[in-house]
């Protein structure tokens, strides 16, 4: 017997390819706009953490790909910082960045990436209204500051070669004074994902 596939079919099962083949795609990419974006870094003094546009770039990823595609892409680009490229923020790489005073707010990019797509994703998969999308940036940003700050407080104090680091210095220096940083990237952000988010959807989600 010979089975018939019609157009529509066989255009189905096309889109199916090309939407797999744009979701693989995307996580890497994803991956390189954050190392990119790593590299454009202002140290802040005294401790040397840089104000970077990491944390943009990891707001798109996770507004873009979803917490399952995002945090892939940012395993990726941790794994890939571990293995000796220098992806991190101005060329470093390595486990020890990764267990060093900034490795909190690394690990804070994977754990952040669920909450973007939580806060703009309706249940029909449609995109709420830029005030979601300005809320999904600063609360990103703020679970990467929950992870980081800890993390800076907990390696500065067990570090024999560096002073005692109370919590107000801790939270200063590793939170505050990135605050205007975050609210100008969140509202990049909210102007690049109004933008390009209702056609993301229909290709990635």
């Amino acid at each position: 017997m010979i089975r018939l596939v019609s157009n529509s079919q066989t255009l189905t099962g096309t889109q199916s390819i090309d939407r797999a083949t744009l979701r693989f795609l995307s996580v890497p990419a994803m991956t390189l706009l954050t190392a990119v974006a790593a590299q454009i870094a202002i140290p802040t003094e005294p401790f040397g953490i840089p104000i970077t546009l990491q944390s943009l770039a990891v707001l798109l990823t996770a507004m873009a790909l979803g917490s399952k595609l995002g945090s892939i892409s940012m395993l990726l680009y941790i794994i890939t910082g571990a293995i000796g490229v220098g992806v991190f923020a101005e060329g470093n790489s390595g486990w020890l960045t990764i267990v060093g005073q900034s490795g909190g707010y690394l690990l804070g990019f994977i754990a952040c990436q669920p909450f973007a797509h939580w806060i703009i994703r309706r249940k029909d998969n449609s995109i709420r209204g830029w005030i979601a999308i300005f809320t999904a940036g600063l609360v990103v940003h703020a679970v990467i500051f929950a992870i980081g700050v800890p993390w800076l407080w907990f390696v500065r104090n067990n570090d024999s070669g560096s002073d005692p680091m109370t919590w107000a210095t801790a939270i200063h220096y590793g939170m505050v004074v990135f605050i205007p940083g975050m609210i100008l990237k969140s509202g990049i952000a909210t102007g690049i994902g109004a933008w390009f988010l209702p056609a993301v959807a229909k290709r990635l989600w």
